[in-house]
């Protein structure tokens, strides 16, 4: 008997090396096809690995697998940002409570692991294979090599996982009435890096994400586990009036950009300039499409199907929940119902977070060193200690596993509900003024 043709999974980052071990450890015969080489055995190109934030979605989605404590060991706590004003000054805010944070984690190295790990539940992985056609409704998927020659193989499932740029997506919105709209933000980011101090240590404090906002444009930096930071700055590509990439085309002018808006950083950031100029500036898109998949055959996870600026840190949380979401319902359903059922229950919340990413973006670079926004999220985190059901927004999202959408509606009747208690409070002092007047 013929058995039936293996899952391929196109794409070998972090949502489609998750998802291969899901399928292996439950029997499947899974292969993984990446366009690039083996991220184990090359460098990746500099200024391209942002870290990470690994939160509560993505480390359930790791537990199911077994891997959440060897990912925690492999990160480093952030409870809250830690912001840098103009004059140096620094302020620390909490993301919530005590006990609650945000971990910061190097994606090559979570990568690596769950290729490693898939391997040894059996996957094969296929490197320098780009995805070149498919064919939607058998599932028929022909891979190129750097050479050129192409092999096609019949797959029993295929699913997309190549991120933003997806081949698999671009094959299927050949072949089907398939929504999608691609957003670009008008600010690009290119990678920096605080190296350790002289003594080894910590340059800054590690316990915490590092932000210097400054309206239009932000410098964050993240810890590493060898006691370095990586930085990034978002900026611009062009502005009429203010700094952005355009205007910064000498050292001169990078070394006066900085001396002016990071004073402090700079002294951290001995490479500044060359790192700056050899790095690439990169520009920042999201995906929005629907249905997540087509037919029987074909289903789109992560950043293939819902690609989000990385500005709430949820980019790996929710590809990692969609991967998850995606093997209990093959679990649970036969394959062509897993699918539809899929795209049902996934697409309002990854439409969600990527509305949700964009505005965190102007939050993060503005709003955050507003003092009405820090007494705003001291009142919040003030309620969530006293009033039992009530949950920021951001520890919602951060700190649970509440699908995204009900997360923006819960928040939404809290925000009326206090507003109410606020105006009865207020006219319940009115008129209690008004009686003592009399």
């Amino acid at each position: 008997m013929t058995p039936s043709p293996p899952v391929h999974i196109v794409g070998a980052g972090l949502a489609g090396s998750l998802m291969a071990l899901y399928l292996a450890r439950r029997g499947q015969r899974v292969e993984v096809w990446e366009r690039r080489p083996d991220l184990r055995r090359v460098d990746i190109p500099a200024g391209r690995s942002i870290n990470l934030a690994i939160s509560t979605r993505g480390l359930t989605a790791l537990e199911k697998v077994g891997l959440q404590e060897t990912v925690l060991e492999q990160s480093l706590p952030m409870p809250g940002r830690i912001l840098h004003d103009r004059g140096g000054a620094l302020n620390f805010q909490a993301y919530g409570q005590a006990h609650q944070a945000i971990r910061s984690v190097s994606r090559r190295d979570l990568n690596a692991l769950l290729m490693n790990e898939a391997e040894a539940a059996g996957v094969p992985f296929h490197f320098d294979q780009a995805c070149v056609a498919l064919e939607a409704e058998t599932g028929r998927v022909t891979f190129q090599d750097p050479s050129g020659d192409r092999k096609s193989h019949d797959s029993s499932l295929v699913i997309g996982a190549d991120g933003a740029f997806s081949a698999v997506r671009d094959q299927v919105m050949k072949q089907s009435q398939l929504n999608y709209d691609q957003t670009w933000i008008d600010s690009g980011y290119v990678e920096l890096s605080i190296p350790p101090a002289a003594d080894g240590n910590f340059a800054i404090d590690p316990k915490g994400l590092h932000i210097w906002p400054r309206q239009d444009y932000m410098l964050i930096a993240l810890p590493n586990l060898d006691k370095s930071f990586t930085v990034t700055l978002f900026l611009p590509f062009k502005s009429e009036t203010d700094w952005c990439f355009e205007r910064l085309k000498e050292p001169a002018d990078v070394q006066r950009f900085f001396d002016e808006q990071f004073a402090d950083a700079v002294p951290l950031m001995p490479t500044l300039i060359d790192d700056f100029f050899s790095n690439p500036h990169s520009g920042l898109a999201t995906i929005k499409c629907s249905p997540y998949h087509y037919g029987e055959r074909v289903v789109l996870i992560g950043d293939a199907a819902h690609a989000v600026v990385p500005f709430y840190g949820q980019g790996m949380n929710a590809a990692f929940e969609s991967a998850n979401l995606l093997d209990d319902l093959l679990t649970q359903h036969p394959q062509a119902e897993a699918l539809s059922r899929f795209s049902a229950e996934r697409c309002p919340h990854g439409f969600a977070i990527r509305q949700l990413a964009l505005d965190h973006y102007h939050e993060m670079r503005a709003a955050v060193a507003s003092p009405l926004f820090l007494m705003q999220k001291k009142i919040e985190q003030a309620l969530e200690r006293i009033l039992p059901g009530f949950h920021p927004l951001y520890g919602m999202v951060s700190f649970s596993n509440i699908p995204y959408q009900q997360a923006v509606d819960r928040a939404q009747r809290q925000t009326a509900t206090l507003r109410s208690l606020i105006g009865l409070l207020g006219l319940a002092g009115l008129v209690t003024l008004g009686w003592w007047l009399k």
